[in-house]
């Protein structure tokens, strides 16, 4: 089955169960000696996958398709009662169908399992059959509860904050704010599908805020602190109190600092309208793209069949070569070269001619210069903190908030997510570091609710990340920064590999292209705390990886 990443993903649903709707349908779906402990299977009730998983001598059934992009779980990685997808590496209880690690957002339907006479009998409720995911319990406000909880951030972060903190029955005011003009989006999608309409990209809509007292505004810029006082000014002037507030402002793209980035058709991309933009703009045009990070290969990737040439300018000799490594970047770069793309590396831009307002060619360090009807920047971000100049809330040299394993910043009741947040890494012996993936700000987001409540609970999940490029899927699970050694398995040439990520003899990270489920297997052991040695990495016998 291929990785959906780039198609929309199934949308929540939530409208009452219906009390009449209560018709079961049973089958019998496998012997009891057909299933192994600690094991699963992908089994049929009424032409609908179900996960039929053995745990401890227990039967345990629920929906086979993850609630983020339905990947079937069957495929994925089962450890003790939790099962992880193979694509993204959202985790499920097995027994309760209940989310346990991001970037998925709601848990599954659970079927009841009875063993008679050896057999396995699965009844499955057919309203579950229609809706493959269930939202989790949520709560609403309490009339008289007067503590509020700001949210400063309208993406991941924010919005897994406020679902935890109705799910645990916080009852006061839940204040979400965005800078955007849309509700909480996936923001994952912009440079994968770049022709996308506002509500396939929307994570809830705002009929869920409506029903959970969650009150959103949009197109609202913060402009200062005051942690004192325990306010916050916007730019419009208004001014709102709060008793506890999460910052999770995220950051925005860095601009080339040339005069030419005024010009049309120079794009950044940031937002759905962007991405529209870009797409708009670049079919049939000579596109060019500055930086080679994941997004700018996506980008890349995306207008091949769209635009009349591409051309890619890096600073370094290959892409994501202080992230993924040479090897995993001379392959991106095969991979786009044999697609035409063309790559000037270990060069930069120096100047953007325009004719008539609209850029027209790029000119390079090394003296080339390129044609350019359309040109994107993707040379990194600058992180949203400058409404906190004056405040007490400590931040790096690179003005990103320091926060604890709780998502505590130094001063109290102020609590920081996402991608601006510099955090203490539990599997990198709680090293300071700062990693903008969808799934950690979700799951931070989850954290800094638990410990607003008093849960004292840590951050633990392990990094995951994907990126897609011509329709394949490079995945990636841990931090593999300072590594010294790196083992690769599979065929470089077949496009089929797995990269494991060594440093003082213990595997930190693996990426993985066309390998599934090896990456969750990775992500699994690496939560765990099980040390995945060199040499279990160098060996043959790869069982520990789950490959089917």
């Amino acid at each position: 089955m291929t990785d959906m990443s780039g198609t929309k993903p199934p949308r929540g649903d939530f409208s009452d169960s219906d009390p009449e709707d209560k018709e079961e349908l049973t089958e019998m779906v496998c012997l009891e000696s057909d299933l192994q402990d600690g094991k699963m299977m992908e089994v049929e009730v009424g032409h609908h996958a179900v996960l039929l998983t053995r745990c401890e001598g227990k039967f345990s059934a629920l929906a086979n398709q993850c609630s983020h992009y339905g990947a079937p779980l069957s495929k994925g990685v089962l450890t003790g009662n939790k099962v992880r997808c193979p694509w993204h590496g959202s985790c499920f209880n097995v027994l309760t169908g209940d989310l346990e690690e991001f970037p998925g957002m709601d848990g599954l339907p659970c079927h009841k399992v009875k063993i008679q006479n050896s057999k396995v009998y699965v009844s499955v409720n057919k309203k579950d059959l229609r809706h493959q995911k269930r939202m989790m319990y949520m709560g609403g406000a309490v009339p008289g509860v007067t503590h509020t909880i700001l949210l400063l951030g309208g993406g991941a972060a924010s919005l897994i904050c406020a679902e935890t903190l109705r799910q645990k029955n916080f009852g006061g005011r839940i204040i979400m704010v965005s800078r955007d003009n849309l509700l909480p989006y996936d923001k994952t999608r912009l440079s994968k599908v770049m022709n996308v309409e506002n509500d396939t990209i929307v994570l809830r809509g705002m009929e869920f805020f409506h029903r959970y007292d969650i009150e959103v505004w949009l197109e609202k810029n913060a402009q200062s602190l005051d942690t004192e006082k325990k306010t916050l000014t916007f730019e419009d002037g208004s001014v709102q109190n709060y008793d506890q507030i999460l910052i999770s402002t995220g950051c925005r793209a860095k601009c080339l600092d040339l005069p030419g980035m005024k010009l049309d058709n120079v794009k950044m991309l940031e937002t759905p309208e962007d991405a529209r933009q870009i797409h708009a703009a670049g079919v049939g045009s000579k596109v060019v793209l500055v930086g080679t990070s994941f997004v700018g290969m996506e980008v890349a990737s995306y207008m091949l069949d769209k635009a009349s040439s591409i051309t890619v300018i890096g600073s370094s000799e290959l892409p994501y070569q202080n992230t993924l490594g040479r090897e995993v970047g001379k392959i991106t770069m095969m991979m786009l070269s044999q697609k035409n793309v063309k790559f000037y590396m270990n060069d930069s831009v120096i100047d953007i001619k325009g004719v008539d307002g609209k850029v027209k060619e790029v000119v390079l360090k090394s003296g080339k210069v390129i044609p350019a009807d359309v040109l994107i920047v993707g040379i990194g971000s600058i992180p949203n903190s400058e409404f906190l100049t004056g405040t007490t809330v400590q931040m790096n040299s690179k003005n990103f908030v320091i926060v604890d394993k709780y998502m505590r910043t130094n001063v109290p009741d102020v609590f920081c997510a996402g991608d601006l947040a510099s955090f203490p890494l539990n599997i990198a012996k709680n090293q300071l570091v700062n990693i903008g993936h969808w799934q950690l700000a979700q799951a931070q987001g989850r954290i800094a609710a638990l410990n607003m409540l008093g849960k004292n609970i840590e951050l633990t999940s392990v990094p995951f990340y994907w990126t897609v490029l011509l329709g394949k899927t490079i995945r990636y699970a841990g931090y593999g920064e300072g590594y010294t050694d790196l083992v690769m398995k599979g065929s470089l040439e077949e496009n089929k590999f797995l990269a494991l990520y060594i440093k003082n003899d213990e595997v930190i990270a693996a990426a993985g292209l066309d390998y599934d489920p090896a990456v969750s297997a990775v992500a699994e052991r690496l939560f765990s705390g099980k040390v995945i040695t060199k040499k279990e990495a160098q060996s043959d016998d790869l069982s520990w990886l789950h490959l089917s």
